[in-house]
């Protein structure tokens, strides 16, 4: 059964099953993943890529999911070697197929900045397709590894928080807090609210060269959380690891 989560961004991988083009990779952005995959399959009519169009059956059996930079990330994967950081990364091996090669950059994305700080969830839809990473690649630890399809949710109109009164106003500056601009943290025990531009500059003090924060220490409870584990909670995938 498909985990269902808020609030999705993710960038996502397919791979054709048409015998004439099987093994073919496509790379794409989506914020509803069952749904684009159907409008790929159905063809360029029904809002499928020009690329994906009259090849398919297509299967999803990756995603990248963050709620920041997801298009940057898209156009990175898909071009890496028009992107400066990424010049390192080697072309594609005679005999390393495309699925190899794409997580392969995928794999060195994850090494180098920007991307090496978003709180990203690499996930593998289907683990009979699965690539493990390379021992030198191995994501840094914030980046979380999950299995299972995921189904975005749908939208419920946004409100004020739903919580106690006091915990409707923000720990670190006191302003009202409205549920989409809302982080919580990741510990039951505490009840620690604020907004995530206060809360992300709070955790960027030591290095204020920086645009998003790895993760800090919680200014109620004191416990060290990592920022990716804070996004999950908000999207509603904290089970995902």
């Amino acid at each position: 059964m498909a985990q269902e989560v808020e609030n999705f961004f993710g960038v996502y991988m397919l791979y054709c099953l048409n015998p004439k083009f099987k093994g073919r990779i496509y790379i794409g952005f989506t914020v509803d993943p069952e749904r684009r995959l159907r409008q790929h399959n159905a063809g360029r009519h029904k809002g499928g890529a020009k690329r994906t169009s009259g090849r398919g059956p297509w299967y999803a059996i990756a995603q990248l999911s963050t709620s920041t930079s997801t298009l940057v990330f898209e156009w990175a994967w898909q071009n890496p070697h028009s992107s400066r950081r990424l010049a390192h990364v080697c072309r594609r091996g005679r005999k390393e197929s495309g699925l190899q090669f794409h997580w392969r950059v995928v794999s060195n994305m994850l090494r180098v900045a920007p991307w090496s700080r978003l709180p990203l969830t690499a996930r593998w839809l289907k683990r009979e397709y699965k690539v493990d990473f390379e021992p030198a690649l191995r994501p840094p630890p914030h980046v979380s590894l999950a299995f299972g399809a995921v189904r975005a949710k749908k939208q419920r109109p946004v409100d004020t928080c739903e919580d106690r009164e006091e915990t409707c106003r923000c720990f670190l500056c006191n302003g009202p807090l409205m549920t989409w601009e809302k982080l919580r943290c990741v510990h039951a025990s505490c009840g620690m609210r604020s907004h995530v531009i206060c809360l992300a500059k709070r955790f960027l003090r030591p290095e204020p060269s920086h645009l998003l924060p790895v993760g800090g220490r919680c200014p109620a409870c004191h416990r060290d959380v990592l920022w990716g584990n804070l996004i999950r909670v908000k999207q509603g995938c904290a089970g995902d690891a």
